[in-house]
């Protein structure tokens, strides 16, 4: 028996979306067969994304663009913008405005971020329109250091009625293409360090 008008596009969709629970855990193009990006919901709340990602430049360029904090922006396909910016010691905070498909209007997230004695960045939570924030980078060098294995955790809950599989969704498509931007960017940098 078919289904047929709204109801027959909703099992279509939401056909989709349990398919699209099944896929979480995928490897992350073809640059290196140990890459992978899993997605999952928190029981906690909240959304738990881990990754490992081969990066095509040395740990320093790596570094470099992932503490570059006023161009963040450009490492995303979401639209956001840093409205402030402040440097004390060795703790950066950032306040960003995030425009999302998902949610109406723009949504806050003030972070603070510190540099660990690994080449590592961590960034935590101040406060916005998130209830949890925690992401953790751990790079280390690969390839005689013409590379970088970047280690990824991100524990991030929003303070809205959206449910958490579905900003898990939107997550893993986002952190996709975070990647490969920082790919792309890192790459043409390595290049132009060359000549």
């Amino acid at each position: 028996m078919r289904s047929s008008g709204k109801n027959g596009a909703g099992g279509r969709w939401l056909l989709l979306c349990v398919c699209a629970l099944f896929s979480w855990t995928s490897a992350l193009g073809s640059d290196s067969p140990q890459e992978f990006l899993q997605v999952k919901t928190d029981p906690a709340g909240g959304v738990i994304a881990t990754a490992r990602v081969l990066f095509p430049a040395g740990p320093e360029i790596i570094h470099s663009l992932l503490t570059d904090f006023r161009r963040w922006p450009e490492l995303f396909e979401v639209r956001m913008r840093v409205v402030d910016l402040q440097v004390r010691q060795d703790v950066v905070t950032t306040d960003l405005r995030i425009e999302h498909a998902l949610l109406p209007g723009e949504r806050r997230l003030v972070t603070e971020s510190r540099a660990t004695a690994d080449e590592g960045i961590v960034t935590d939570l101040v406060e916005g329109d998130f209830t949890r924030y925690h992401r953790v980078w751990k790079l280390s060098p690969a390839n005689e250091g013409r590379e970088t294995y970047a280690d990824f955790e991100l524990k991030v809950a929003i303070d809205s009625i959206v449910p958490d599989w579905l900003v898990a969704l939107a997550t893993r498509r986002e952190l996709d293409a975070h990647f490969r931007i920082v790919k792309e960017k890192a790459r043409a940098r390595a290049a132009k360090s060359e000549r």
